[in-house]
């Protein structure tokens, strides 16, 4: 029997619903701001063959995409070989063990098999950051890390929740290795709440519609996705691109670490190779597999966003295992940097690498940094410990279109920033600024978005900072033209003096006292395009807004201002630009 087009679309849009509504729940329950406020988390269900990707909730982080298909697969594999213990009804397994097809250890992952008639239909998965998994220092984000062990407590895959009760001899494990355990439960419970609503609503949409339609329905969705993805890369010309991207440092040796990239389009697939790039590095900013793979899949789907989120629309991407570079990290090497950081700079080698021939479609580099910062330390007023975890946003590249998006989430999800009033509630900190980072874009014909650039004060007590951010050296890259934005700038103020981390934007166990102060000012994104093309009126409605001086405009774009800069001088930009050309 085949489905109608409506049936599919419906059933399609119910799958979506399901995976929409986990990731509400989770975020509503959640009692960490990262979580709850900034939304760091995902959701999805897998199939119960190969734990191929089904649908992903629409607000989650497309950095999940790939890593959570390969994690299921994983939990598959490890129950056929008994190394896993069997599922029954109700259970939930937690894993976050990198290696095993995941990111960095905060991101901490949940299973529970959905059962239909006494056999499993598919699986339902989630992700959520959790502010500290133990380790070195808190938060998880160790610059100095040089063992996985540094990084925090790693689990394989075990039931943390057994026939839906909470295995609590393993949850004291876990207690016993993270700072301010007494928060970790309603994470917890949320995470495993957002589950157990995925399971009601698929109960609702397989009632409605039938098991065997509902599995049809899955499999012609990932063929047509497949078939979506092949229609896309048609349009690119048949060749070979390259490009490369660079990570400031690995956080420990301070030099810089390279991503080439060359992308072989053949007829209608894509092999995306990494030969020559850097080898596994001593620091935190190794990538393992899952992560590499996911990065390439979320680049495509910037590019090509019409295409729906399925294990299909991954199958024309043929992506050559990076053996001996630092991008297939391997135990023990350290991946806190992995997720959050290198996995924007790959999909900015994507685009890099594309942009030449789908001038449309690609844009230049955005930030390309979460802008992870975490802060411990005791409240005194509180009589209690905490881990602040902020992420923050960037520029976006500019586009053959318009100018990019300025302080917009990072490129690897739809994570925002938490209110800097949620923030002061939670922790003894004191935001004195939260701005745009004016003229931080790169110059171009359509200009990039700007930075963040926030300041905050520790109010009493003490704590220790630690970052672990990039494109600290290197500003993300403009195209076709295009100037790079600016980049990452982090300075702390230690009773009145000034402190630049020796890499730039990665540094641990800062210690910081009461009125002591961080200053970071985040990237803005690539320009695109010739600057000197830029519509010299928009250049003075930036002029005017603040975002550039008369001076910058003069020299960035070659856009001549009267005296005031309210108007143009047309006659003066017109010599500029042709003296310049």
């Amino acid at each position: 029997m085949s489905l109608d087009p409506i049936t599919l679309s419906v059933i399609q849009a119910g799958l979506q619903q399901v995976c929409d509504e986990m990731d509400l729940s989770f975020s509503r329950a959640a009692f960490s701001p990262v979580i709850a406020e900034a939304n760091d988390r995902s959701d999805g269900i897998y199939s119960a063959v190969d734990g191929a990707l089904i649908a992903q909730g629409a607000g989650g982080l497309p950095v999940f995409v790939g890593t959570m298909q390969y994690s299921t697969r994983v939990l598959i594999e490890r129950i056929a070989d008994g190394s896993a213990a069997a599922p029954h009804p109700d259970d939930i397994y937690i894993v976050n063990d990198p290696y095993l097809g995941g990111t960095h250890l905060m991101d901490v992952r949940f299973a529970r098999p959905y059962y239909r008639n006494g056999e499993i239909f598919c699986w339902l998965s989630n992700t959520g950051h959790w502010p500290d998994i133990g380790g070195s220092v808190p938060g998880g984000f160790s610059a100095s890390a040089t063992a996985v062990e540094q990084e925090g407590l790693r689990l394989p895959p075990v039931r943390l929740f057994k026939q839906g009760v909470l295995d609590e001899e393993l949850y004291a494990v876990i207690c016993s290795n993270i700072r301010v355990p007494e928060q970790r439960i309603g994470d917890v419970k949320a995470q495993a709440a957002a589950l157990m609503v995925g399971e009601e609503r698929l109960n609702e949409l397989l009632d409605r519609y039938g098991d065997d339609t509902v599995k049809q329905a899955i499999a012609e969705l990932r063929v047509r996705a497949a078939q979506q993805m092949r229609s896309c890369i048609r349009a690119i010309p048949d060749g070979r691109y390259t490009s490369v991207a660079w990570v400031d440092s690995d956080g420990v040796v301070d030099e810089p670490l390279a991503i080439r990239l060359a992308i072989q389009k053949t007829d209608d697939t894509l092999t995306f190779d990494f030969a020559g790039s850097s080898p596994p590095c001593t620091g935190p900013m190794n990538s393992v597999l899952a992560t590499t793979l996911s990065s390439v899949y979320l680049a495509m789907r910037h590019i090509f966003p019409e295409v729906p989120i399925s294990a299909g629309a991954f199958e024309p991407l043929s992506v050559i295992t990076p053996v001996g570079t630092f991008l297939d990290a391997h135990y023990p090497r350290p991946v806190s940097g992995c997720a959050a950081e290198v996995s924007q700079r790959i999909a900015e080698a994507v685009f890099a690498a594309l942009v030449g021939v789908l001038p449309d479609r690609v844009t230049a580099a955005p930030a390309g940094t979460s802008g992870n910062f975490a802060l411990g330390g005791h409240d005194p007023e509180r009589e209690r410990d905490f881990v602040m975890y902020q992420l923050s946003g960037g520029g976006y590249g500019g586009n053959d279109d318009h100018d990019g998006l300025s302080n917009g989430c990072s490129t690897i999800g739809i994570s925002k920033a938490p209110p800097v009033e949620i923030m002061e509630q939670a922790f003894p900190v004191l935001y004195h600024r939260y701005a745009l980072r004016e003229g931080s874009g790169g110059a171009g014909r359509q200009r990039g978005g700007f930075g963040l650039d926030y300041e905050l004060e520790l109010r009493r007590g003490q704590a220790r900072a630690s970052f672990v951010m990039d494109h600290g050296r290197f500003g993300p890259q403009g195209a076709l033209g295009g100037a790079d934005g600016a980049p990452n700038e982090v300075t702390v103020w230690r009773s009145g003096t000034p402190h630049t981390p020796e890499h730039l934007s990665k540094e641990q166990d800062i210690p910081l006292m009461a009125g002591d102060r961080v200053h970071v000012r985040t990237p803005g994104g690539g320009g695109y395009g010739d600057p000197f093309d830029r519509d010299p009126g928009q250049v003075l409605r930036d002029v005017q807004l603040g975002r550039y001086t008369a001076d910058e405009a003069r020299d960035l774009f070659g856009v001549i201002l009267d005296d005031g800069a309210s108007a143009v001088d047309a006659a003066g930009t017109e010599r500029l630009r042709a003296k310049a050309g």
